[in-house]
């Protein structure tokens, strides 16, 4: 289960945010803001199927009440700006039975969050649609033995290199702040994600499944392969629907070049292990097909053949006829293949084999880089689509100047606000791109979606290609003598307990010969002499 979702937000006043509002969300409880003197309230009882608060031992009693919890948390943040509590949305993983969900979140809340001083307001939220998820709501600043919210951050004085304080030019002292905790520290986040997964595992173990999650990026895990892209709420709402959008299709072809790749590498790799094997018992291979010299590829195709034949001495005529007809056509082509390819002998096919697997990574390679190109279009597109919708709203909120009609309008049109005002972030990150033609960019999209396409067909023909060389690996394994025969393991599967018993039976009669033959030869030389 690779990078499941782990998001973490800050809950900030400057963006109409409020942490009251976030805990009525997330317990499907009716809560009072004493800040703007409103209550909240967001429905969806039915899908909230498990909340509690996690307290620290210093901290206040009455603070397992979700409302006290909450407004004493936002009374201490006088500012306009303050940040006032941490959110976490995670996926818990649906291999679990749901009734061990509680106690993974309650281990996990308590080892990374509570233990160092946090108040943890937490809910698990399943609809049966096979997302269950959790909300971790999160206090931002520490807490004193007596249950104190403690600042922020505090005044430290500069000192000179003789500890004295340094007196600056307009009189007054030298000085800095800092955190009195390290909560916000970015490593956390990664400490945070990595407990997350390490904890889930430790569950999923336990219930016997074999599933582990890696919250890592696919680059840092080493694999070659891109990550679909995120598919917001409306795109998903359209997709259940069955009504395909641009995101939906590019995520479905990021899967399916993922897995054609995934094939030909496997493919690739079993061939190469083969040829290894046959390239080291090469002398020996001879010598048990009574050969001077190596035979190609094509004879023992043929030897193929004449092996088919004789296994069906007995059959009824029309039966011999219609099984050599087959044998003969399947194998023709893959004769007229290899020729085509200039491939007669091993090392030949090792070669080409090379090729194959660097021509499929450079073909991926340039399909990625359209890939991600096109999830950046969609993006931008996405934000313009916002920026004009809700713009209208905007000019009405920005236009009301009496504070509290200005924050009720802002509390019924969230959802819209939210989207506009991401968008003009989105734009002001990408100040220099401006001014985005909506035209021009979807004639790219069109464009990039054909290249994809080609690069699509080109890997399905390398695939076909791989496909046939493993047909001649199975053809040619048939008629090796079965000491030096190895039947490989179909792609993504090991070999198995009888395969490597088999080879191991083998190897043993293959010695026991030797050791008997080396006395009968010893003989015949000494009555020569």
């Amino acid at each position: 289960m690779p990078c499941p979702h782990y998001d973490i937000v800050i809950i900030k006043r400057s963006e109409d945010l409020s942490a009251v509002a976030s805990a009525a969300y997330q317990s499907g409880e009716r809560l009072f803001s004493e800040y703007d003197q409103e209550q909240k309230y967001y429905g969806h009882k039915g899908e909230v199927v498990h909340k509690e608060i996690m307290l620290p031992p210093h901290a206040p009693p009455e603070y397992a009440d979700r409302n006290t919890l909450w407004n004493s948390a936002e009374s201490v943040e006088r500012r306009w700006d303050s940040q006032l509590a941490r959110r976490i949305i995670l996926a818990i993983p649906r291999e679990l039975p749901p009734e061990r969900y509680a106690d993974l979140l309650r281990d996990y809340c308590r080892e990374f969050f509570v233990s160092k001083g946090m108040i943890a307001d937490v809910a698990i939220h399943d609809k049966g649609d096979g997302n269950p998820h959790a909300h971790i709501l999160l206090t931002l600043r520490a807490m004193d033995e007596k249950g104190k919210w403690r600042p922020k951050s505090r005044k430290v004085y500069d000192l000179d290199e003789n500890g004295k304080r340094i007196r600056l030019a307009s009189g007054r002292w030298k000085s800095h702040k800092e955190d009195t905790v390290d909560w916000n520290d970015q490593k956390y986040a990664e400490i945070w994600r990595q407990g997350w997964a390490d904890t889930a595992n430790r569950y999923l173990e336990a219930a016997g499944r074999i599933e582990r999650l890696d919250l890592r990026s696919y680059e840092r895990q080493g694999i070659d392969k891109i990550p679909t892209v995120h598919v917001g709420a409306a795109a998903s709402h359209m997709e259940k629907k069955g009504i395909q959008t641009n995101i939906g299709n590019l995520n479905r072809d990021i899967k399916a070049a993922n897995s054609l790749m995934q094939s030909i590498r496997q493919m690739v790799r079993h061939l190469k292990g083969w040829l290894s094997d046959l390239q080291e018992k090469k002398a020996a291979l001879m010598e048990a097909l009574e050969q001077e010299k190596e035979p190609t590829l094509q004879e023992l195709l043929f030897r193929y053949i004449n092996l088919r034949q004789e296994e069906r001495t007995g059959w009824a005529a029309k039966g011999q006829l219609k099984g050599s007809v087959a044998d003969f056509n399947k194998v023709t082509e893959a004769i007229r293949f290899l020729q085509e390819k200039e491939i007669t002998t091993v090392e030949n096919l090792d070669v080409h084999l090379d090729e194959v697997s660097r021509k499929a990574t450079s073909i991926r390679a340039d399909m990625k880089k359209k890939e991600k190109r096109t999830g950046a279009i969609d993006t931008i597109l996405s934000h313009i689509e916002k920026h004009e919708t809700n713009k209208g709203i905007y000019k009405e909120y920005a236009a009301i100047g009496w504070k509290r009609k200005k924050e009720k309008f802002a509390e019924a049109h969230r959802e819209e606000l939210d989207a506009f005002f991401a968008a003009r972030r989105f734009f002001k990150v990408h100040e220099s791109e401006l001014p985005y033609n909506r035209d021009e960019l979807r004639s790219e999209q069109s464009q990039l979606a054909k290249e994809r396409d080609a690069g699509q067909e080109e890997l399905a023909a390398i695939q076909s290609e791989v496909k046939v060389l493993r047909n001649v690996r199975n053809w040619i394994n048939a008629v090796l003598p079965p000491d030096q025969r190895r039947e490989a393991p179909e792609p993504g599967k090991k070999a198995s307990v009888t395969q490597k018993l088999n080879w191991k039976i083998e190897g043993i009669k293959q010695r026991e010969e030797l050791r008997q033959e080396q006395p009968r030869q010893q003989k015949k030389q000494d009555i020569e002499h």
